[in-house]
């Protein structure tokens, strides 16, 4: 079995991830690469300082704009709005491999009992006749239950029909979801395509494959890189691992100080191998989003990077240890602070609300001006005039050097 120290494990993590060093990918073609490399990216609605998924594409991609990932979703059509690891964004050739997710939503929201299967002959002559609509656009105003409260009848129908395939997000309105027919916009190679995964225990091997690529390494232990993965618990976990060892499609290693055996994709080595023999790259730094995939396992953070991390958005204030949305900031090899940033929509500035450096960081002079450079990057992507934080916390954080106008 190999092993490798942490520091070759944590550099292999970071070369996969497109953040050792950030920022080597360019463009459209960048965006494509590092989505097809680890299957999908997390969407969320949030938009502090971006939404999640632009935020994980600007520690990647030099000169990222969200323009450019909304252009591969609702022109170039390359990329789909869909249900992977939660809500998520995926390559469109991906379609095929979700028919049992799209399958099990038919029978479970197309039931006859549920209220919008009644409307679905009008709703479709609707999308025939008006082209792309948003629950906006009917006039159901009906009162059903849903996931997680009550809603317009309009909003229930078009979701069922999304979530079983039958439409897809055309386009969004800032937050609103506009559906048109997938028939109009997925190729209809894919659309006929059959699950290339027949039997479920084909559908397990695919799905976990997937997700050990999504990170880099992963461990065959519960935790939040297998969430949205339909019934499969430690039990059908441990048998896909058992095939696919099988099949060489994945190896172990074992990482000093951590106990239990890491997986990696056979098709990951070519890089492994190239992190093992590279001289030793320049530092940079860079900003991640909450929901980064290297942060989907953050137990296996924890022990690698020795980086505890929890988004603490949806707890009460008085159980926060940080804030309500904290970002944290990666330079070489590890993390060496978080922070919750703000937007002063007046000032037209990025405002550095509070600033934890992690213990044992002693910020040196090429640190502070390496930081500086990521900052520049980030209010750039941002498109902000400059930087901002109160006096107080630059007289505790010694963030003077961030601090700048860049008018």
């Amino acid at each position: 079995m190999l092993i490798l120290t942490k520091q070759q494990a944590r550099r292999f993590i970071l070369a996969h991830q497109g953040l050792w060093p950030p920022c080597q990918l360019e463009g459209k073609d960048g965006i494509l690469q590092y989505i097809r490399r680890v299957g999908c990216v997390q969407f969320d609605p949030l938009n502090i300082v971006g939404h999640n998924q632009d935020l994980v594409l600007q520690a990647r991609v030099s000169g990222y704009r969200p323009l450019l990932l909304r252009e591969l979703l609702y022109l170039d059509r390359q990329l789909l709005d869909g249900w992977d690891k939660n809500m998520s964004i995926y390559p469109v050739e991906d379609w095929p491999c979700f028919q049992r997710n799209r399958e099990a939503a038919r029978g479970y929201l197309g039931n006859a009992k549920r209220p919008a299967t009644a409307i679905l002959p009008q709703v479709r002559k609707e999308f025939e006749m008006r082209g792309p609509l948003s629950s906006a656009d009917l006039d159901y105003n009906q009162k059903v239950n849903w996931a997680w409260a009550p809603t317009r009848l309009s909003r229930a129908v078009l979701e069922s029909m999304y979530f079983w395939g039958e439409l897809i997000i055309h386009h969004k309105e800032r937050t609103r979801r506009v559906y048109d027919l997938a028939s109009r916009h997925i190729p209809a190679d894919l659309l006929a395509a059959s699950d290339p995964n027949i039997t479920e225990e084909q559908y397990h091997d695919w799905y976990m494959l997937r997700r050990i690529g999504a990170i880099g390494m992963l461990w065959n232990k519960s935790g939040d890189a297998w969430l949205g993965i339909s019934d499969f618990k430690s039990k059908e976990r441990t048998g896909a691992l058992k095939r696919l060892l099988n099949m060489g499609a994945v190896f172990e290693c074992n990482v000093e100080g951590i106990k239990m055996p890491l997986l990696m994709r056979t098709e990951d080595k070519p890089r492994l191998d190239n992190v093992l023999t590279a001289e030793t790259l320049p530092w940079e730094a860079t900003i991640l989003a909450p929901l980064d995939n290297l942060l989907w396992d953050r137990q296996l953070i924890k022990e690698l990077f020795d980086f505890d991390y929890r988004w603490e958005v949806y707890k009460p204030v008085t159980e926060r240890t940080y804030g309500y949305y904290v970002l944290p900031v990666l330079y070489g090899g590890g993390f060496i602070a978080r922070f919750e940033p703000g937007l002063d929509k007046k000032t037209d500035r990025l405002v550095i609300k509070n600033w934890w450096w992690e213990p044992g960081v002693r910020p040196s002079r090429r640190m502070k001006s390496d930081l500086a450079r990521c900052f520049r990057r980030f209010a750039v992507y941002l498109e902000v005039n400059g930087i901002e934080a109160g006096e107080e916390l630059l007289e505790q954080a010694g963030l003077e050097f961030l601090v700048t106008d860049y008018i």
